[in-house]
C-alpha cells in the first residue's frame, strides 16, 4: 500500500539520480529548450476588468482581424553568456489555436486584432532566457499579450525505465520553481480520504528527485480509489540552479504545465 515502504521509495531515488548523472539524456536536457515558467504573459499592467480577467482565465478569446500568414521559421533563444539555441518557431494561427479554449463560449471574451513577432523572457531548465515570441494585440490595450513562439526541445530518452511495485504515484507536474531555486511547488495525487500526499527529495549533485507517497489513514480503514490532486511545495537546501527535476516514479523529468498556452510535449 502506498506510504508503507519509505526504503524502496528511497533506494529508487538513488537509483534515478546514478542513472542520469553523466548520462547522454543529462547532456541533451541541459542543451536544449525546456520551458519551465509561464509561456504566455498577459499585457503589461495587467488586464483592466474582472470581465477581462474572466475570458483570460477561461481562454475565451475571438479574432478582430486576420492574423499574418507569413514569417520565420526559425528563431533563436538565448541565454546569459551568449548561449542559444536555434527552435522551429509556431505560426500566428497556430498559436492563437493554442491560446483559444475549445469550451469557451459567448462573453465575456478579448478580441485579439492582430499580431507580429517579437521576444518575451520565459523561465527554462537553463535558466532564463529570451524567446521569440508573437505579440498579439488585444481591443481596448496599449500592450500585447505575448506567447512564446519557439518550438520546446523533444524530451530526451530516460536512461532508466519506469518503477513498477512501488509505493505512491507518479506526480503530475510542476507548478513552479522560486526565484531563488531554493523551493519546488509540484502537483501530486492521493486519495480523497486517506491523509494527503508527502513528497520526499533526494537532492544529488546534478539532480533533485522528487519521491512521492501517500500518508496512511491512521485508523487502518478501508479507502475508496477516488483520486484527488493536491499542490505540495518541496523545500531545497541549495537552489536547484541547472539541476534536473526528476520523478522517481517515472525516471523522467517532471512536466511543467503552463496556466495558459500549450503545454511542452512529454510523450
Amino acid at each position: 500500500m502506498a506510504g508503507d515502504s519509505p526504503e524502496a521509495l528511497a533506494k529508487r531515488a538513488r537509483q534515478v539520480a546514478a542513472a542520469w548523472d553523466g548520462s547522454t539524456a543529462a547532456a541533451a536536457w541541459r542543451s536544449g529548450y525546456h520551458p519551465m515558467g509561464e509561456v504566455v504573459q498577459p499585457p503589461r499592467g495587467g488586464l483592466l476588468s474582472q470581465a477581462d480577467k474572466q475570458a483570460y482565465r477561461q481562454r475565451s478569446f475571438v479574432l478582430g482581424d486576420e492574423l499574418p500568414t507569413n514569417g520565420p521559421h526559425d528563431g533563436r533563444v538565448t541565454w546569459a553568456r551568449g548561449k542559444s539555441l536555434t527552435r522551429p518557431l509556431t505560426r500566428p494561427e497556430e498559436a492563437y489555436q493554442a491560446l483559444v479554449s475549445a469550451r469557451a463560449e459567448g462573453k465575456p471574451y478579448l478580441t485579439v486584432t492582430g499580431a507580429k513577432l517579437g521576444e518575451m523572457s520565459v523561465v527554462t531548465s537553463r535558466g532564463p532566457a529570451m524567446v521569440p515570441a508573437w505579440l498579439f494585440s488585444l481591443e481596448g490595450y496599449d500592450s500585447p499579450l505575448k506567447q512564446a513562439a519557439a518550438v520546446p526541445s523533444e524530451l530526451p530518452r530516460s536512461p532508466i525505465e519506469r518503477a513498477r511495485g512501488i509505493p505512491g504515484y507518479p506526480l503530475r507536474h510542476l507548478v513552479r520553481i522560486a526565484a531563488d531555486g531554493l523551493s519546488v511547488t509540484v502537483v501530486a495525487l492521493h486519495r480523497v480520504c486517506d491523509h494527503g500526499p508527502a513528497v520526499d527529495v533526494l537532492e544529488a549533485p546534478g539532480s533533485v528527485v522528487l519521491s512521492a507517497s501517500v500518508k496512511p489513514r491512521k485508523d487502518g480503514g478501508t479507502c475508496t480509489k477516488q483520486g484527488k490532486s493536491q499542490e505540495v511545495t518541496v523545500k531545497l537546501d541549495r537552489s536547484l540552479g541547472d539541476g534536473i527535476l526528476l520523478d522517481a516514479h517515472t525516471g523522467r523529468p517532471m512536466p511543467y504545465k503552463p496556466s495558459l498556452g500549450p503545454s511542452p510535449s512529454w510523450s
